[in-house]
């Protein structure tokens, strides 16, 4: 078996025996993995509290069969902060669900990875609302299926457009209901990431547009996947908590 090295974050784990775990990993450098960590779940255990999802941990591995075996594990950053805040883990939980589902193993995608990287520690340094839904539309950007938002997907009409379409692909203008609303600020936000121009939206952004844009964000890369995201229905069932208190 070859030895390797290589950094992941860590995406979900599940149990293995009666003391190992099955954690599931995006690298770097190989991509999705699934790797078996033995013995994490004594409590003697060298490594196991590293292995927790969304943690950025170097790892090195040996390639197995099926399942490639994790030796060391060291913590490259702890997210103390994301962790210790219940919206912004349930966020970060989100965009791991979004990779878990949408990335196949084997296949390396560093744009991706830096992409993932970068929202969590964002997470971590600001907690910002607006992480998820610039990740999603940088995601679709790198996907290649970003949808029309500076003029009707129907008629072509750069004026007045007032409302987005999921399954045609973009969005409407007045005289082409019919569709769900978008505000003029959650159309420009989600144009000014498709431009590139992220730090902007997620510095310049009121925070009354933020909810607006998670929503779509949510209901866009579901669409694309094809399947319901669990983390989506529990972050949105706590902001609806806090705006009802």
């Amino acid at each position: 078996m070859a030895l390797y090295r290589d950094e992941a974050v860590v995406l979900r784990t599940y149990k293995l025996a009666e003391a190992d775990r099955i954690v599931v990993l995006f690298s770097r450098g190989r991509g999705k993995i699934r790797a078996v960590a033995k013995g994490v779940r004594r409590t003697r255990s060298k490594f196991g509290s590293r292995l927790e999802p969304g943690s950025i941990v170097q790892l090195q591995l040996y390639e197995g069969r099926n399942l490639d075996i994790i030796t060391q594990a060291e913590r490259v950053v702890a997210f103390t902060n994301l962790r210790a805040n219940l919206d912004s883990y349930g966020r970060a939980a989100l965009l791991l669900e979004i990779v878990d589902s949408s990335v196949e193993e084997g296949e390396s995608n560093r744009a991706l990875y830096k992409m993932l990287t970068g929202a969590l520690r964002e997470l971590e340094r600001a907690g910002n609302p607006l992480v998820v839904p610039t990740f999603v539309a940088k995601f679709l950007v790198l996907e290649g299926v970003q949808p029309l938002v500076d003029a009707c997907v129907r008629c072509g009409s750069a004026n007045d457009l007032v409302a987005i379409q999921i399954h045609e692909g973009g969005v409407l203008c007045v005289n082409c209901p019919p569709g769900e609303p978008i505000s003029d600020e959650a159309r420009r936000a989600l144009a000014h990431v498709f431009e590139g121009r992220v730090r902007h939206v997620l510095d310049a952004t009121a925070d009354t547009v933020a909810q607006e844009l998670e929503t779509i964000a949510a209901k866009l890369i579901e669409q694309h996947i094809e399947r319901r995201l669990r983390s989506s229905a529990v972050l949105y069932e706590q902001l609806q908590e806090e705006t009802n208190r």
